[in-house]
């Protein structure tokens, strides 16, 4: 049995090396949004469903990047 390989999209990387990145499962489809913190604010790695993501109603860049992204993917949310 193959493992179906996750896809991912560099979203936004801050100033003070936070990362985010759109992840899409490739066996369920499923997009969520990984928040890789920098090790000085405890380095723990989180995961957001898109949806709830966007809920926040945040106008940080990281917001942003992932409204450009979806609209470039042609993704309603």
């Amino acid at each position: 049995m193959r493992a179906v390989p996750q896809l991912s999209e560099d979203l936004y990387s801050s100033p003070n090396g936070d990362r985010w990145r759109l992840i899409r499962d490739g066996a369920s489809g499923r997009m969520f949004v990984r928040h890789e913190p920098n090790l000085a604010s405890g380095g723990r790695i989180s995961d957001t469903a898109v949806e709830e993501f966007l809920n926040r109603g945040g106008s940080s860049p990281e917001y942003a990047a992932l409204r450009k992204l979806l609209g470039e993917l042609g993704e309603d949310r």
